[in-house]
């Protein structure tokens, strides 16, 4: 086996000195939001987007006025959008099911999916308004049924943003605040005077907004840890340096530190690849941003065989993997650990961000090992139940109960079962022994 970096990213020593900064800002940032509440959230908001409203919740004349400022055609493309998610996201409701069965004559089983009660939308955009982002939280939310939905954006250029605020409205937003960051996603979760907190956290963000999530996890559930924009490029000979380079760069404008990673088992076409990288960053309007996520995160892995790169994709288990090659269908049979696929060179990821219908909000660092991205389902939980509707059935199951407890020596356990048996099944099983 022989794999060969002909371009390496920063190191992961060099990356956990990073993440040990940031956890350590974070953890200062909520204990101030806990304990000041709408006196922190407000000079925290001051302090990182110059922005300090009256009232951070918009009024639903004030998301009127800002929904009026935009064209018909944008409203329309909104709407569009917004449909294929809601389209997606109702196939993927409609799947889930709720059961009840009869395992023996008189047990009855069954589950019921509950939405979460409420939930607060993380909606990036202090760099760019992040409009796609509320169709996959918000709206995703909304066809799940979720009754209490909460959207936070960060303003953009000193004022909330006309396009997101109305992808929030037309998404199903109960309450939509203009506020953004650790001071946005701590207020949800954690409560102010003005904000009631939710049950649950979902949403994209920075390393800051993804490490926030990390810390109060428990105290509210989360969809994920979605950091900051990871992407993937897996190709062979089959496509061309310029398609390449221009998929990894446009997922590498997202932010300073996005993983943007080239797996080949082309030579030829790995450095036609980073020659056309070059000629673009010299063109493209985002390339501050996008040449120093390529100069300290970007990578180009050369490989002998398919089996290699397959291996190699696994291991580092992209949020986003565009695959451009003779065999697409085998990589989605055989690829097991990462966010999204983006099959053949016809797609791509920005369709994933923003329109195709599938959800964008997806596992970063790794986390495609254990966890998909987020989804309708992820906005319900499986609740199980169970019903005993004959005193046979009581007396049989109680037995069986009451000889497992004894077995692990939970004599209360077991009285719980024997009390059954003795009411239900007519038999004498004295007080603390197994029955028959």
């Amino acid at each position: 086996m022989t794999i060969r970096h002909l371009k390496t990213a920063r190191s992961d020593a060099d990356r956990a000195e990073d993440d040990a900064k940031v956890r350590s800002a974070v953890e200062a940032t909520l204990a101030e939001i806990e304990a000041r509440g709408d006196v922190a959230v407000s000079e925290l908001s001051e302090k990182f987007d110059g922005y300090t409203p009256d009232s951070f919740r918009l009024t639903e004349a004030e998301i009127d006025a800002l929904i009026a400022q935009l064209t018909d055609r944008e409203l329309a493309d909104i709407k569009f959008a917004q449909e294929q998610v809601r389209n997606f996201a109702q196939a993927q409701r409609d799947s889930l099911l709720d059961i009840e069965v009869e395992t023996l004559p008189g047990v009855i089983l069954g589950h019921k999916n509950i939405p979460v009660q409420s939930v607060g939308c993380y909606v990036p955009g202090g760099k760019f308004p992040m409009v796609a982002s509320a169709h996959m939280s918000v709206a995703t939310a909304s066809v799940a049924g979720v009754p209490r939905i909460v959207a936070c954006t960060p303003p953009f250029k000193g004022k909330p943003n006309p396009a997101v605020i109305a992808a929030m409205k037309f998404g199903g937003a109960h309450e939509i605040y203009v506020l953004g960051g650790i001071q946005a996603v701590g207020a949800m979760a954690l409560g102010t005077e003005t904000i009631e907190p939710v049950h649950m956290l979902v949403g994209p963000g920075n390393a800051f907004v993804a490490e926030a999530k990390r810390q109060l996890y428990g105290r509210v559930g989360i969809d994920l840890f979605a950091g900051p924009t990871e992407t993937m490029v897996i190709a062979d000979d089959t496509v061309d340096g310029e398609l390449c380079a221009t998929d990894l760069l446009g997922q590498a404008e997202h932010g300073y530190n996005s993983p943007a990673v080239l797996v080949t088992n082309s030579e030829k076409l790995a450095r036609d690849t980073l020659s056309e990288i070059d000629r673009l960053l010299a063109i493209l309007p985002t390339a501050e941003t996008a040449g120093v996520s390529w100069r300290d995160y970007g990578e180009v892995i050369l490989c002998d065989t398919h089996d290699e790169m397959l291996e190699v994709a696994n291991d580092i288990a992209s949020e986003h993997v565009q695959v451009m090659t003779d065999r697409d269908d085998w990589y989605l049979e055989h690829m097991h650990s990462y966010g999204a696929l983006f099959l053949g060179a016809r797609t791509n990821v920005s369709n994933g961000d923003k329109v195709i219908g599938t959800n964008h909000t997806l596992p970063t660092k790794k986390a495609g090992r254990y966890t998909g991205g987020l989804w309708v389902g992820k906005f319900l939980k499986t609740h199980s139940y169970q019903r005993i509707t004959t005193d046979a059935a009581a007396a049989e199951i109680g037995a069986y109960a009451s000889r497992l407890c004894t077995l692990e020596g939970f004599v209360g356990h077991a009285e719980q079962a024997n009390v059954r048996v003795r009411r239900y099944g007519g038999r004498n099983v004295p007080y603390g022994e197994a029955a028959e």
